[in-house]
């Protein structure tokens, strides 16, 4: 897996070639959008290192890179509540990794929720914006988890 593609034909071969070549930024990570395989629903945007894209494809779990804690973590290794692999796609230049899966347990977010999108930003208003709720209700609660630091 490389940073970055430059030869020329390169930009050819990343978009049309068979050759998996992830181009993760000069942080070391990939963006990573996670859908529900059934709904289609977003569930979370993540970040992937090398260690943990090489993880998600050996063991069809997904696995994330927290920036926070500069460390690897597999989805629902405290929680429980995994997220089974079913199809993974790249984009067409190789900087965003998309995972369609299958949601174990109550839900995605560690705010106790099925998804990390559960508020709305309401459109069309020329004044202060406020975030609506369209997914409020917690399926779970995170301190009983995660602990007291969630």
């Amino acid at each position: 897996m490389s940073n970055n593609m430059t030869a020329p034909g390169a930009a050819e071969q990343l978009e049309e070639g068979t050759v998996f070549s992830p181009n993760f930024g000069n942080d070391g990570l990939i963006t990573c959008v996670t859908t529900d395989a059934r709904s289609g629903d977003v569930l979370m945007v993540a970040h992937m290192n090398a260690a943990a894209l090489q993880k998600t494809i050996a063991t069809k779990e997904a696995w994330y890179f927290s920036r926070s804690r500069q460390s690897l973590w597999r989805k629902g290794e405290k929680s429980g509540h995994v997220q089974r692999v079913l199809a993974m796609h790249i984009d067409c230049d190789q900087d965003a990794v998309w995972l369609k899966v299958e949601q174990k347990g109550a839900g995605a977010c560690h705010t106790g929720r099925r998804s990390c999108f559960y508020r709305t930003v309401p459109l069309g208003s020329p004044g202060p914006v406020s975030l609506e709720f369209s997914e409020g209700e917690r399926l779970f609660d995170p301190k009983a988890v995660y602990g007291e630091s969630s």
